[in-house]
């Protein structure tokens, strides 16, 4: 006779297949395989860590919700975010993998914005940032450019094309010169860059990135400075139709060095020729023709 009680031993049966799903699900091979299938996956495959999915968009918002939802280390987060990652690459074309194409970047702010806003107030800041973003943004988006951020009063933008953008910061800085609150017309300084920057979910990041950054830091006086990379990458006949000359700025002798920027980094500034001609620079003038 058994000496088993008949619900103890049923019960026991019905687990023994809910213990195997759970050890499985923990197992640190399968885990770690899976792990390794996501790499061959279209799209990023670290997606679901905080910065892959940050954003708006379906997959982003999904991969948030399994986060807080499934489990750490374990098989069911690994094929649900698998699944979420092929998802993302589908529709967003997205790629976490280093070899990512060309893009051109660009940096803006307002020259004196910080001391406008300290005296002007919250109420007037809103009112100059809403009226900046009115007439800034078109020119880039018609232009085929993509905002990735809005950083109080600057912006960065992502274009496939060099000339593109330089044209569209051309456009912007023209248009902003309509804008005036409170007595302060704002002046927007503009950096481009071109290189391989890194996409995440929906952020740039990377070493061009930094280095577009530190472009529009050399604009102080409201100017737009682009790196050789950009300038090379604009055909003679479009610098000429653009309408600007370029000088080559010279290091600046008593100021401190620019972190982040490599000792051969070179960066011109672009004016119109009308301003080049009221404003004679010392720099080295560069011409596309």
């Amino acid at each position: 006779m058994d000496d088993d009680p008949p619900d103890e031993r049923g019960g026991g049966q019905s687990s023994r297949p809910l213990g195997w799903l759970k050890d499985v699900n923990h197992s640190a091979n399968v885990i770690s395989f899976l792990r390794r299938a996501r790499r061959a996956l279209p799209g990023d495959p670290e997606f679901g860590d905080p910065l892959s999915v940050d954003g708006v968009g379906g997959p982003r918002a999904a991969a948030r919700a399994a986060d807080r939802i499934l489990e750490r280390n374990a098989v069911s987060r690994e094929v649900s975010l698998g699944a979420l990652q092929v998802w993302q690459a589908l529709t967003e074309r997205v790629s976490g993998r280093p070899a990512n194409a060309e893009a051109t970047l660009v940096f803006t702010d307002l020259v004196g914005f910080s001391a406008f806003s300290l005296s002007a107030g919250d109420d007037a800041t809103l009112r100059l940032l809403r009226r900046v973003s009115q007439v800034v943004e078109p020119p880039l988006l018609e232009s085929g450019g993509h905002i990735v951020k809005r950083m109080g009063d600057g912006i960065m933008a992502v274009f496939a094309d060099p000339a593109t953008a330089v044209r569209a910061a051309i456009t912007a800085r023209e248009d902003l010169k309509s804008v005036e609150v409170e007595g302060y017309t704002p002046r927007m300084r503009v950096g481009i860059h071109t290189g391989h920057p890194q996409r995440l979910g929906s952020d740039w990041l990377g070493i061009d990135v930094n280095l577009a950054a530190r472009v529009m830091e050399r604009a102080t006086r409201g100017e737009l400075i682009v790196s050789q990379a950009t300038l090379e990458r604009i055909p003679p006949e479009e610098f000429d139709s653009l309408g600007v000359t370029a000088k080559k700025l010279r290091r600046q002798v008593f100021a401190p060095k620019q972190e982040g920027v490599p000792p051969d980094f070179t960066m011109y500034r672009l004016r119109t020729r009308r301003q080049a001609a009221e404003d004679p620079d010392d720099g080295e003038a560069l011409t596309g023709g």
